[in-house]
């Protein structure tokens, strides 16, 4: 499966974990990047994102 992240995902570990709704977005980040390690999805990005980061 291949999975594309925007701008916001990659950025959400910087805001505010005191909220309940950004903390569990950062932990589902967490989780796609393991299952990326573990070769099980694939992140692909674009041009765009790259100069976005």
């Amino acid at each position: 499966m291949k999975i594309y992240l925007d701008t916001c995902i990659y950025c959400r570990p910087f805001d505010d974990q005191s909220q309940d709704r950004i903390a569990k977005e950062t932990e589902a980040f967490a989780k796609i990047l393991k299952l990326a390690e573990l070769g099980k999805v694939i992140i692909v990005g674009s041009d765009v994102l790259s100069d976005e980061l």
